[in-house]
């Protein structure tokens, strides 16, 4: 199999996805990463909208390297089985290295502001639920090209929005979550 520069005459380490137990799936317990209960349910509800649509990565023993957050969603969700790949042959320096790179690496990426202002201005004219795009709503607001039309308020104006549950856009009186 050729993969580009990998080895012609090499498996990729995790070629294969198989469905696999929920309860059989063992989380790495020195995880550096951590998912409040608010991600999970965002996670959640991802699964619900769109279905499982990255498999958990695993050892050959079932321990979780990648797919944390997924997993919990699952468990929250009552699903029992799940789509995995199996890394295989990999020191365990290897799978502790790669459960730090898959979280950090992610996050290394950024944004085009304009083009995802045009695709979150047409989800919302297409009256897409915008909570299950993970954006907080003040980043929302901002991405969209909405944060600047409001004025800057008092220390007591703060603490009245602090106490709000809901943010409410200005262009259309969409709600969001805070």
């Amino acid at each position: 199999m050729a993969n580009g520069n990998f080895p012609p005459n090499k498996r990729w380490p995790a070629s294969s996805v198989k469905m696999a137990a929920v309860a059989g799936l063992i989380p790495y317990a020195a995880n550096a990463r951590t998912h409040s209960d608010a991600q999970i349910a965002q996670i959640a509800a991802s699964i619900r909208e769109w279905g499982w649509t990255t498999p958990i990565l695993t050892d050959p023993e079932g321990g979780v390297i990648a797919g944390h957050g997924r997993l919990l969603a699952a468990r929250q969700l009552g699903i029992t089985e799940v789509p995995v790949m199996v890394a295989e042959g990999w020191s365990n320096a290897q799978r502790k290295a790669y459960v730090l790179a898959d979280n950090q690496l992610a996050l290394n990426a950024g944004w085009d502001m304009d083009m995802l202002k045009i695709e979150l201005q047409d989800l919302h004219e297409g009256i897409f639920n915008m909570d299950l795009l993970g954006f907080d709503a003040p980043g929302l607001a901002l991405a969209m090209g909405l944060g600047a039309d409001f004025e800057a308020g008092t220390e007591a104006d703060q603490g009245r929005l602090d106490e709000k549950a809901l943010i409410i856009c200005p262009a259309c009186s969409h709600a969001f979550h805070k």
